[in-house]
């Protein structure tokens, strides 16, 4: 469920993203929009994992560096029966690990030094098995679509904006969109639509690979407290403010409360832990 949950709202992100295209510019507009996405993903794909790391100054880990965290991406990865992926560290305090990569062959797992400090090693094994989780499901390659379409449709939106305040827009133009009106719900709507649609995705997501994480390691009750600890971290120990990669983290690194948390890219920690826990009981939930 969710699985055909996640291609569901992908494929509406798609839709969106090809309707603002036929209403900015027609038959026309939107494949162009078709093909811009395309050229986006792409990209994304094949680079985003050498972004992300770079830009959280992410440093390669060896056995002789960071004995216990290489260790244990070794073991939970045979436990997995998948190749180990390339090990990194973060030279942060701020407890958080993360997965990127575009397929179980070319894939990384990072974690933080932070997240090293704080967790026991049964607790670590359930974050590292909830990581290669998401490398098994490809929930990389999956959130990277949801993130280059949400941003390439706020991009449309503010095109269009520009093109009305500079008079690039006209009555007499042939497209779906030549109804000012239209044109304004779309500047506002279309971009929180994309916003709502790509946090549903990660939440989605995350779900899995608590459940899939749990069950590569056997680790369903450590993995729970692992999340109590990473929320139960104080603010101030948050890695960063940049709401383009929050997706990508086991804990939501952004610290939005109260209405933000419903813009949030994880589901609730409560949640997430009641799950585990009865997985640990029962072996699945009910």
């Amino acid at each position: 469920m969710n699985t055909l949950k996640a291609t569901f709202l992908l494929l509406l992100l798609a839709m969106l993203f090809m309707g603002i295209g036929y209403l900015l510019g027609g038959k026309s507009g939107m494949v162009m929009a078709f093909a811009f996405a395309t050229i986006m993903n792409f990209g994304m794909y094949w680079f985003s994992d050498k972004i992300v790391l770079k830009m959280y100054r992410a440093k390669p880990v060896t056995e002789a560096t960071h004995r216990k965290l290489w260790r244990t991406v070794s073991m939970a990865s045979q436990k997995a029966m998948i190749p180990m992926p390339k090990v990194y560290i973060i030279p942060s305090k701020a407890p958080n690990a993360f997965a990127t990569g575009r397929s179980v062959n070319h894939a990384a797992v990072a974690a933080t030094e932070g997240l090293l400090e704080l967790l026991n090693d049964n607790e670590l094994e359930g974050v590292i098995g909830h990581e290669l989780a998401h490398i098994i499901n490809k929930d990389m390659l999956i959130g990277t679509i949801a993130a280059t379409m949400a941003s390439a449709i706020g991009m449309l939106a503010s095109m269009a904006r520009w093109s009305m305040i500079f008079g690039g827009y006209s009555r007499d133009d042939n497209r779906g969109g030549s109804n000012p009106i239209v044109m304004i719900v779309l500047m506002i709507v279309a971009p929180l639509a994309a916003m709502l649609i790509q946090m549903a995705i990660s939440r989605t997501r995350e779900y899995k690979a608590d459940a899939e994480g749990g069950r590569i390691t056997n680790q369903y009750l450590s993995l729970a407290s692992a999340l109590q600890k990473l929320h139960n971290a104080p603010v101030r120990m948050n890695l960063d403010q940049r709401p383009a990669t929050a997706h990508l983290f086991i804990a939501n690194p952004l610290s939005g409360k109260g209405f933000a948390s419903l813009f949030s890219t994880h589901p609730p920690v409560e949640e997430r832990i009641k799950r585990l826990q009865t997985l640990a009981m029962t072996g699945y939930l009910g």
